[in-house]
Protein backbone atom coordinates (compact mmCIF):
# COMPACT_ATOMS: atom_id res chain seq x y z
CA UNK A 1 0.00 0.00 0.00
CA UNK A 2 1.49 3.30 -1.04
CA UNK A 3 1.55 6.16 1.44
CA UNK A 4 -1.57 8.30 1.02
CA UNK A 5 -0.88 12.01 0.37
CA UNK A 6 -3.17 14.39 2.19
CA UNK A 7 -5.09 16.87 0.09
CA UNK A 8 -4.54 20.39 1.58
CA UNK A 9 -8.21 21.20 0.99
CA UNK A 10 -9.31 18.33 3.25
CA UNK A 11 -7.35 19.41 6.32
CA UNK A 12 -5.00 17.38 8.50
CA UNK A 13 -4.70 13.66 7.89
CA UNK A 14 -5.82 11.03 10.39
CA UNK A 15 -2.29 10.53 11.63
CA UNK A 16 -1.72 14.27 12.07
CA UNK A 17 -4.92 14.66 14.06
CA UNK A 18 -3.99 11.78 16.33
CA UNK A 19 -0.53 13.22 16.92
CA UNK A 20 -1.95 16.68 17.64
CA UNK A 21 -4.46 15.23 20.13
CA UNK A 22 -1.70 13.27 21.84
CA UNK A 23 0.55 16.30 22.19
CA UNK A 24 -2.36 18.39 23.42
CA UNK A 25 -2.87 15.91 26.25
CA UNK A 26 0.86 15.86 26.98
CA UNK A 27 1.19 12.14 26.27
CA UNK A 28 4.26 10.45 24.88
CA UNK A 29 4.20 7.57 22.46
CA UNK A 30 5.41 5.33 25.28
CA UNK A 31 2.40 6.25 27.38
CA UNK A 32 -0.02 5.64 24.51
CA UNK A 33 1.65 2.32 23.76
CA UNK A 34 1.33 1.27 27.42
CA UNK A 35 -2.33 2.24 27.49
CA UNK A 36 -3.35 0.66 24.17
CA UNK A 37 -0.84 -2.23 24.11
CA UNK A 38 0.14 -1.21 20.58
CA UNK A 39 3.87 -1.33 19.72
CA UNK A 40 5.47 2.12 19.43
CA UNK A 41 6.64 1.44 15.87
CA UNK A 42 3.02 0.93 14.80
CA UNK A 43 2.00 4.18 16.49
CA UNK A 44 4.76 5.98 14.60
CA UNK A 45 3.56 4.53 11.29
CA UNK A 46 0.00 5.68 12.10
CA UNK A 47 1.10 9.27 12.82
CA UNK A 48 3.10 9.34 9.58
CA UNK A 49 0.28 7.74 7.59
CA UNK A 50 2.52 4.84 6.59
CA UNK A 51 -0.33 2.33 6.32
CA UNK A 52 1.64 -0.09 4.16
CA UNK A 53 4.04 -0.61 7.08
CA UNK A 54 1.24 -2.09 9.20
CA UNK A 55 0.32 -5.79 8.93
CA UNK A 56 -3.08 -5.36 7.23
CA UNK A 57 -5.98 -2.98 6.69
CA UNK A 58 -7.90 -4.50 9.59
CA UNK A 59 -4.90 -3.94 11.86
CA UNK A 60 -4.55 -0.37 10.65
CA UNK A 61 -8.19 0.40 11.44
CA UNK A 62 -8.14 -1.38 14.82
CA UNK A 63 -4.90 0.28 15.95
CA UNK A 64 -6.09 3.70 14.79
CA UNK A 65 -9.42 3.36 16.58
CA UNK A 66 -7.67 2.36 19.83
CA UNK A 67 -5.18 5.23 19.44
CA UNK A 68 -8.04 7.72 18.92
CA UNK A 69 -9.88 6.51 22.05
CA UNK A 70 -6.69 6.86 24.10
CA UNK A 71 -6.18 10.54 23.14
CA UNK A 72 -9.81 11.57 23.60
CA UNK A 73 -11.04 11.43 19.98
CA UNK A 74 -14.03 9.53 18.60
CA UNK A 75 -12.48 6.13 17.96
CA UNK A 76 -15.34 4.59 15.94
CA UNK A 77 -15.62 7.72 13.76
CA UNK A 78 -11.87 7.81 13.11
CA UNK A 79 -11.90 4.09 12.31
CA UNK A 80 -14.79 4.50 9.88
CA UNK A 81 -13.06 7.41 8.17
CA UNK A 82 -9.85 5.43 7.77
CA UNK A 83 -11.77 2.39 6.49
CA UNK A 84 -13.34 4.58 3.80
CA UNK A 85 -9.93 5.98 2.82
CA UNK A 86 -8.30 2.54 2.65
CA UNK A 87 -11.28 0.64 1.30
CA UNK A 88 -10.18 0.69 -2.36
CA UNK A 89 -6.54 -0.15 -1.65
CA UNK A 90 -5.35 -3.76 -1.91
CA UNK A 91 -3.14 -4.69 1.00
CA UNK A 92 -2.00 -8.17 1.93
CA UNK A 93 0.71 -9.39 4.24
CA UNK A 94 2.23 -12.79 4.96
CA UNK A 95 2.32 -11.90 8.64
CA UNK A 96 -1.48 -11.51 8.81
CA UNK A 97 -3.68 -13.63 6.49
CA UNK A 98 -6.58 -11.78 4.89
CA UNK A 99 -9.17 -14.14 6.42
CA UNK A 100 -8.11 -13.33 9.99
CA UNK A 101 -10.04 -10.53 11.67
CA UNK A 102 -7.93 -9.30 14.61
CA UNK A 103 -9.54 -8.08 17.79
CA UNK A 104 -9.28 -4.51 18.94
CA UNK A 105 -5.98 -4.42 20.89
CA UNK A 106 -7.53 -2.08 23.43
CA UNK A 107 -10.08 -4.75 24.32
CA UNK A 108 -7.69 -7.69 24.77
CA UNK A 109 -7.73 -8.70 28.47
CA UNK A 110 -4.36 -8.58 30.27
CA UNK A 111 -2.54 -11.84 30.87
CA UNK A 112 -2.82 -11.41 34.65
CA UNK A 113 -6.62 -11.48 34.39
CA UNK A 114 -6.50 -14.75 32.46
CA UNK A 115 -4.19 -16.30 35.07
CA UNK A 116 -6.44 -15.12 37.91
CA UNK A 117 -9.48 -16.63 36.19
CA UNK A 118 -7.69 -19.97 35.77
CA UNK A 119 -6.67 -20.00 39.45
CA UNK A 120 -10.24 -19.28 40.57
CA UNK A 121 -11.53 -22.12 38.40
CA UNK A 122 -9.03 -24.56 39.93
CA UNK A 123 -9.97 -23.46 43.46
CA UNK A 124 -13.68 -23.82 42.79
CA UNK A 125 -13.21 -27.27 41.25
CA UNK A 126 -11.09 -28.41 44.19
CA UNK A 127 -13.62 -27.07 46.71
CA UNK A 128 -16.45 -28.88 44.96
CA UNK A 129 -14.56 -32.20 45.00
CA UNK A 130 -13.79 -31.83 48.74
CA UNK A 131 -17.42 -31.02 49.51
CA UNK A 132 -18.68 -33.93 47.40
CA UNK A 133 -16.36 -36.44 49.08
CA UNK A 134 -17.37 -35.19 52.54
CA UNK A 135 -21.06 -35.44 51.66
CA UNK A 136 -20.68 -39.04 50.50
CA UNK A 137 -18.82 -40.17 53.62
CA UNK A 138 -21.05 -41.94 56.16
CA UNK A 139 -19.49 -41.75 59.64
CA UNK A 140 -22.10 -44.17 60.95
CA UNK A 141 -20.45 -47.05 59.13
CA UNK A 142 -17.03 -46.70 60.77
CA UNK A 143 -17.70 -49.66 63.04
CA UNK A 144 -19.45 -51.79 60.44
CA UNK A 145 -17.94 -54.57 58.43
CA UNK A 146 -19.33 -55.71 55.07
CA UNK A 147 -17.86 -58.87 53.62
CA UNK A 148 -18.68 -59.76 50.02
CA UNK A 149 -19.14 -63.48 49.66
CA UNK A 150 -20.30 -65.75 46.86
CA UNK A 151 -23.77 -64.88 45.60
CA UNK A 152 -26.45 -67.20 46.93
CA UNK A 153 -29.07 -68.37 44.42
CA UNK A 154 -32.35 -66.63 45.16
CA UNK A 155 -34.42 -69.70 44.29
CA UNK A 156 -32.84 -71.93 46.96
CA UNK A 157 -34.49 -72.24 50.35
CA UNK A 158 -32.74 -70.65 53.33
CA UNK A 159 -31.06 -73.31 55.46
CA UNK A 160 -32.92 -73.86 58.74
CA UNK A 161 -31.66 -74.87 62.16
CA UNK A 162 -32.04 -78.64 62.61
CA UNK A 163 -34.75 -79.45 65.19
CA UNK A 164 -33.49 -79.84 68.73
CA UNK A 165 -30.10 -78.23 68.11
CA UNK A 166 -28.81 -76.39 71.18
CA UNK A 167 -26.33 -73.52 70.65
CA UNK A 168 -22.84 -74.18 71.87
CA UNK A 169 -21.39 -72.05 74.66
CA UNK A 170 -18.98 -70.16 72.38
CA UNK A 171 -21.91 -68.86 70.28
CA UNK A 172 -23.30 -66.77 73.14
CA UNK A 173 -20.81 -63.99 72.42
CA UNK A 174 -21.32 -63.93 68.65
CA UNK A 175 -20.38 -62.70 66.20
CA UNK A 176 -23.83 -61.86 64.80
CA UNK A 177 -23.72 -61.98 60.99
CA UNK A 178 -26.52 -61.00 58.60
CA UNK A 179 -26.25 -62.47 55.09
CA UNK A 180 -28.51 -61.39 52.22
CA UNK A 181 -30.06 -64.12 50.09
CA UNK A 182 -31.34 -61.39 47.75
CA UNK A 183 -31.01 -57.61 47.67
CA UNK A 184 -32.37 -56.16 50.92
CA UNK A 185 -32.29 -52.74 52.61
CA UNK A 186 -31.68 -52.64 56.34
CA UNK A 187 -30.79 -50.26 59.15
CA UNK A 188 -28.92 -51.33 62.29
CA UNK A 189 -29.13 -48.98 65.28
CA UNK A 190 -28.77 -48.83 69.05
CA UNK A 191 -32.06 -49.29 70.89
CA UNK A 192 -33.77 -46.61 72.98
CA UNK A 193 -33.11 -43.84 70.46
CA UNK A 194 -29.41 -44.59 70.11
CA UNK A 195 -27.18 -43.82 67.19
CA UNK A 196 -27.35 -45.49 63.78
CA UNK A 197 -24.70 -48.16 63.30
CA UNK A 198 -25.26 -49.02 59.65
CA UNK A 199 -27.72 -48.37 56.84
CA UNK A 200 -27.34 -49.76 53.31
CA UNK A 201 -28.64 -52.17 50.69
CA UNK A 202 -26.99 -55.57 51.02
CA UNK A 203 -26.57 -57.25 47.65
CA UNK A 204 -27.28 -60.96 47.37
CA UNK A 205 -24.39 -62.85 48.96
CA UNK A 206 -23.07 -59.86 50.94
CA UNK A 207 -22.77 -60.04 54.73
CA UNK A 208 -22.78 -57.52 57.56
CA UNK A 209 -21.28 -58.20 61.00
CA UNK A 210 -22.91 -56.41 63.92
CA UNK A 211 -20.18 -54.57 65.89
CA UNK A 212 -19.26 -56.43 69.08
CA UNK A 213 -19.18 -53.07 70.90
CA UNK A 214 -22.89 -52.47 70.30
CA UNK A 215 -24.85 -52.50 73.59
CA UNK A 216 -28.40 -52.97 72.30
CA UNK A 217 -28.31 -53.43 68.51
CA UNK A 218 -31.67 -53.60 66.73
CA UNK A 219 -32.78 -53.93 63.11
CA UNK A 220 -35.29 -52.22 60.81
CA UNK A 221 -35.99 -53.81 57.41
CA UNK A 222 -38.84 -54.44 55.01
CA UNK A 223 -37.61 -57.85 53.83
CA UNK A 224 -36.63 -59.94 56.88
CA UNK A 225 -37.29 -63.10 54.85
CA UNK A 226 -34.28 -62.19 52.64
CA UNK A 227 -31.80 -62.34 55.55
CA UNK A 228 -29.92 -65.35 56.95
CA UNK A 229 -28.86 -64.71 60.57
CA UNK A 230 -26.11 -66.60 62.38
CA UNK A 231 -24.57 -66.29 65.84
CA UNK A 232 -21.15 -67.84 65.59
CA UNK A 233 -21.83 -71.21 63.96
CA UNK A 234 -25.50 -71.32 65.02
CA UNK A 235 -28.19 -70.68 62.43
CA UNK A 236 -31.03 -68.50 63.74
CA UNK A 237 -34.60 -68.91 62.44
CA UNK A 238 -35.77 -66.17 60.07
CA UNK A 239 -36.65 -62.93 61.81
CA UNK A 240 -39.91 -63.15 59.88
CA UNK A 241 -40.89 -65.68 57.21
CA UNK A 242 -42.99 -63.08 55.35
CA UNK A 243 -41.98 -59.96 53.45
CA UNK A 244 -43.10 -57.29 55.89
CA UNK A 245 -41.54 -54.41 57.80
CA UNK A 246 -40.03 -55.25 61.19
CA UNK A 247 -38.34 -52.88 63.63
CA UNK A 248 -36.86 -52.84 67.14
CA UNK A 249 -35.87 -56.50 66.81
CA UNK A 250 -32.91 -57.23 69.07
CA UNK A 251 -29.68 -58.49 67.51
CA UNK A 252 -27.94 -59.32 70.77
CA UNK A 253 -26.43 -62.84 70.63
CA UNK A 254 -28.34 -63.97 73.74
CA UNK A 255 -31.68 -62.77 72.34
CA UNK A 256 -31.09 -64.42 68.97
CA UNK A 257 -30.02 -67.71 70.61
CA UNK A 258 -33.14 -67.61 72.77
CA UNK A 259 -35.16 -67.25 69.57
CA UNK A 260 -33.35 -70.30 68.14
CA UNK A 261 -33.98 -72.37 71.30
CA UNK A 262 -37.64 -71.34 71.28
CA UNK A 263 -37.94 -72.45 67.66
CA UNK A 264 -36.25 -75.79 68.40
CA UNK A 265 -38.57 -76.42 71.36
CA UNK A 266 -41.62 -75.68 69.24
CA UNK A 267 -40.48 -78.18 66.62
CA UNK A 268 -39.96 -80.91 69.26
CA UNK A 269 -43.39 -80.31 70.79
CA UNK A 270 -45.03 -80.45 67.37
CA UNK A 271 -43.58 -83.89 66.44
CA UNK A 272 -45.84 -86.13 68.69
CA UNK A 273 -48.97 -84.31 67.50
CA UNK A 274 -47.98 -84.87 63.93
CA UNK A 275 -47.38 -88.58 64.61
CA UNK A 276 -50.78 -88.99 66.24
CA UNK A 277 -52.45 -87.87 63.06
CA UNK A 278 -51.12 -90.86 61.10
CA UNK A 279 -53.98 -93.39 60.72
CA UNK A 280 -53.35 -96.79 62.33
CA UNK A 281 -54.31 -99.95 60.40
Amino acid sequence: MAEMDQDPLLGPSVGERLKAAREKRGLSLDEVASQTRIPIRHLQHIELGEWDALPAVTYSIGFTRAYANAVGLDGPAIGAELREQLGGVSHTSAAAPAYYEPADPARVPPRSLALLTACLFVLLAGGYLIWRNAALDDPATDESEIVAGPAAPADKAVPKQPPGTVPVANDRSGPVVLTATSDVWLRIYEGNGGRRLHEAILKAGESYTVPSTATAPQILTGRPNALRVTVGSTMIPQLSPAERTISDVSLLPADLLARANAGAGANQNAQPAAASEIPVD
